[in-house]
């Protein structure tokens, strides 16, 4: 066995646990959790919780931060997020569990967080409307943002031409797992997800990445996306 398929059988058999799993899970939204939030999360005592959290710390898959006496565990990277998410896409295709659709499932699937930016219908009807409009130009995983579309950006309010002191991906397509189609990732993802937020458009859910459309993102988010692009869900 190469040492490359070695490699991927380990982190494969670190994911496939049901426990780690849902840790993962619980941190796909760009959040840092204690590990009491994620023992519950994994429905483990906290004793098997850090467990898991060393075997995952030790294969680089999450990052912890120290703030007085209390641990944060996040996802060590957005490439991480990605995987993850990737994985999520593929169980899209998989065969069927027979297991009948629940309420957190629908929301999950209407909009969510994506680490940072916005996955679900929300999030693809917006990277269409965009796309439609010609403000956005995907190739592949790569994204661009067109002179229009930095003008669109700038009229709610986004400034796209403010240096950023990280080397993240300014903008890139995200295959979204309930959709299957991409929605839009990287800064330029992230700046609309907060600027929904912020806004009071989307609220975020304390307990999972569910993002629920409140009554003013329902007038809003058509005004300013589009209002064809989410008659569907909202």
């Amino acid at each position: 066995m190469s040492r490359n398929a070695l490699e991927m059988a380990e982190i494969a058999n670190l994911i496939g646990d049901v426990s780690r799993a849902n840790i993962l899970a619980a941190l796909i939204d760009g959040r840092a959790l204690t590990a009491l939030e994620l023992s519950l999360a994994a429905h483990v005592t906290p004793q098997t919780a850090s467990s898991h959290l060393a075997k995952l710390l030790g294969a680089n898959l999450l990052a912890v931060e120290k703030q007085g006496r209390h641990r944060y565990y996040r996802l060590a990277s957005k490439q991480v997020a990605r995987t993850l998410e990737a994985i999520m896409a593929l169980t899209a295709d998989a065969p069927p569990r027979h297991r009948a659709k629940s309420r957190p499932d629908d929301e999950l699937r209407t909009a969510r967080m994506c680490y940072d930016h916005i996955a679900g219908r929300i999030g693809v009807g917006i990277a269409d409307a965009l796309i439609d409009c010609g403000h956005i130009v995907f190739e592949g995983d790569a994204g661009e943002v067109t002179d229009s579309g930095r003008e669109f950006f700038a009229g709610l309010g986004i400034d796209l031409s403010a240096p950023v002191k990280s080397r993240r991906v300014f903008c890139r397509s995200c295959l979204d797992w309930s959709e299957r189609r991409p929605h839009i990732a990287g800064r330029v993802g992230a700046e609309i997800a907060g600027m929904c937020i912020e806004r009071q458009w989307l609220a975020r859910n304390v307990a999972s990445r569910v993002l629920t459309v409140t009554g003013q993102g329902r007038k809003m988010l058509p005004r300013a996306f589009g209002a064809y692009l989410l008659r569907s869900v909202l």
